[in-house]
């Protein structure tokens, strides 16, 4: 089937998104992946990134750019963030405590939706904030399913080890106690789109006091309930 549109810098723009879909790459990936020479591939990336279409992770190498989520949020056809709003307040409603969503970005996860407790003390994660891979029960979730390179790649300098997520990934849920912040313990589940694929994970986040050492036992019912929902969503 001939997928060109007859303007062919905008093909080939096409292809180096279509080549980024599946995670990070370097130039020399890109190359590999679009089959288009090394400048014209490197001009290509560059430019998109210019526009926000394309980003790098901390290694520098280039990652879809954020300019494609707030399109899609623009054209209603971000399923996923659409559906969020109501089942965050659902899920903070019935824990008492604040819920986010996040998406993994090369090698940080964003904050994508949340929604705070409404009295009390909160503990919540600003939308748009930018935390590490490394820490925390929604980067575990978020990293327990990857293709084993990337994973082994991802406990690099983590604060949690292959074991945990080998208990996460049968679970269905992480949980973190001051893994992140002192005094802060969470629970995440994974959200999963087509071919079951994890795309994001959803989250309750709040004090130790109120979590108790065991967190999982409190919340993971709800956390998961949530994002059996959210890929009821995603999946369609």
């Amino acid at each position: 089937m001939d997928n060109s549109s007859g303007v062919g810098v905008l093909d080939k723009a096409a292809l180096v998104l279509s080549a980024l879909e599946s995670g990070p790459a370097t130039l020399a990936g890109l190359v590999g992946a679009t089959g288009l020479p090394r400048p014209t591939a490197h001009r290509l990336a560059v430019a998109l990134e210019h526009h926000r279409m394309v980003a790098r992770d901390m290694q520098g190498r280039f990652i879809l750019g954020p300019r494609l989520s707030e399109l899609a949020v623009m054209a209603g056809e971000d399923r996923l963030l659409a559906t969020a709003g109501p089942v965050l307040t659902h899920l903070r409603d019935v824990t008492g405590e604040s819920a986010q969503l996040y998406r993994r970005q090369g090698d940080m996860r964003i904050c994508v939706a949340a929604a705070e407790r409404l009295s009390g003390l909160r503990d919540t994660v600003p939308v748009g904030s930018t935390l590490p891979m490394k820490a925390g029960s929604a980067a575990q979730v978020l990293l327990a399913w990857e293709e084993s390179e990337r994973l082994y790649r991802g406990l690099e300098g983590a604060r949690f080890t292959a074991t945990t997520l080998s208990g996460v990934r049968r679970r269905g849920w992480a949980q973190s106690i001051g893994e992140r912040e002192p005094g802060v313990a969470s629970v995440s589940a994974p959200v999963r789109g087509p071919s079951n694929r994890v795309v994001a994970a959803v989250s309750v986040l709040g004090p130790i006091e109120r979590f108790t050492r065991h967190p999982g036992r409190v919340h993971a019912q709800a956390v998961v309930d949530a994002a059996a929902h959210l890929s009821e969503h995603c999946a369609t």
